[in-house]
């Protein structure tokens, strides 16, 4: 069943109709609905074309958290085959919220990594809403050196409100983790891309994100705090937030014109919690142009020097 935003009312009554029509159909078959359907659902197309043509930032927040949209399980089931989970810190735990592992990209070997924050109750609890501790961290920089050991190229799909801030998670050292695992991101030799699928929170999203190619996809959201945290600190209301989201430039958008990343992934009018396919295809040609630009004969030394000079770059050139 599709889940409408509050934005998207006048799309929702179109295909409320719709469907009202269709089961009146069912019932009665002396009743042609044919030439209204198609009526209504040429009006909803262009309802939905017109209201995202115009969605405010705090309108692309609240599609990036679209619980339908996508997340990391989908896109490694429709880009990566072969696909083999690594679990596992070699310190303390397992943490579900961060998956990493291996597998191939059009055949060929890549190393992937990303926040799931589940799509139902039960897989939001085991992966605690995308949001990784300590554990998950350590375990993706030793995913990392695997990679780097092996030149194999790796892939991020960032989707995470932010890392966990809970009192065991910062007794375990949650900032550190975060640290290390952006270091390690900033040493490689081999070529990496970040992709922000739906949230890109915080040092929970930049400690897989430093990368030599940093994507969005259009409705997606990339901020140093969520407009909810930020309302709170500046306003101490919490209600605020849709002013925070208006001012924070988090829209792929404003970043690409600030430089902080190096393009957008088109999503079809609807988002891509609509349009799964898609969406999986635009992320697979990004990701291969991105393979293309970076290939295997490019020196480990001209690839870490690329990824530091843009992010050294970045607020550079600001007008």
């Amino acid at each position: 069943m599709q889940s409408y935003l509050d934005f998207e009312k006048p799309v929702a009554d179109l295909e409320g109709k719709i469907a009202e029509l269709k089961s009146l159909a069912a019932t009665d078959q002396a009743v042609s609905i044919d030439e209204e359907v198609s009526r209504l659902s040429a009006r909803a197309d262009e309802a939905l074309v017109d209201i995202y043509r115009r969605l405010t930032p705090w309108q692309k927040m609240q599609v990036a958290r679209h619980p339908q949209r996508p997340h990391l399980s989908d896109y490694i089931k429709t880009l990566i085959t072969e696909w083999t989970p690594l679990a596992g810190d070699r310190k303390f735990a397992e943490d579900p919220a961060l998956q990493a592992g291996f597998g191939r990209f059009n055949g060929q070997p890549v190393a992937v990594l990303g926040q799931e924050k589940g799509s139902n109750t039960e897989t939001r609890l085991k992966h605690n809403f995308g949001m990784p501790r300590p554990e998950g961290y350590r375990k993706a920089v030793r995913i990392m050196e695997m990679a780097d050991r092996f030149d194999i190229p790796l892939i991020s799909f960032v989707d995470t409100a932010g890392a966990y801030p809970g009192i065991g998670a910062e007794e375990r050292g949650q900032a550190e983790a975060i640290a290390r695992s952006t270091e390690k991101c900033l040493e490689l030799g081999v070529p990496n891309i970040a992709i922000v699928i739906g949230e890109g929170g915080s040092g929970g999203a930049i400690a897989i994100a430093v990368a030599n190619r940093v994507l969005m996809l259009e409705n997606a959201i990339y901020a140093v705090i969520s407009p909810e945290g930020a309302a709170s600190i500046l306003w101490r209301d919490a209600a605020k937030a849709q002013d925070a989201a208006n001012n924070m430039k988090i829209t792929a958008a404003d970043l690409l014109a600030l430089g902080v990343i190096d393009g957008i992934i088109p999503e079809p009018p609807g988002g891509a919690h609509r349009h799964h396919a898609e969406v999986m295809d635009s992320t697979n040609k990004a990701i291969s142009q991105f393979l293309s630009d970076f290939p295997s004969s490019r020196g480990r030394l001209d690839v870490r020097e690329h990824r530091r000079n843009k992010f050294l770059a970045i607020g550079t050139n600001l007008s």
